[in-house]
């Protein structure tokens, strides 16, 4: 789905949640219901990606003299 990298965050889990909601009502014929979940899944992939490049850019801070240092991840205890 090449087209979907142009996708921003917020219209591919727009377009997810429509597709959990066709899958959930159950009366999808089964070919429908296996190419909609594969879409699904590489939506899913691309958010997950977005939100992936998003955390990489949040993981670094810029400094009071200009400089980068990584940002601390605070671990759940």
């Amino acid at each position: 789905m090449s087209s979907d990298k142009k996708l921003t965050f917020e219209e591919a889990m727009d377009q997810l949640e429509l597709i959990v909601e066709k899958l959930e009502e159950g009366d999808v014929p089964l070919e429908e219901a296996i190419n909609i979940y594969k879409n699904g899944m590489e939506l899913s992939k691309l958010c997950h990606d977005k939100l992936k490049n998003v955390e990489e850019q949040l993981t670094q801070i810029i400094t009071e003299d200009g400089g980068k240092e990584p940002f601390a991840v605070l671990e759940e205890e």
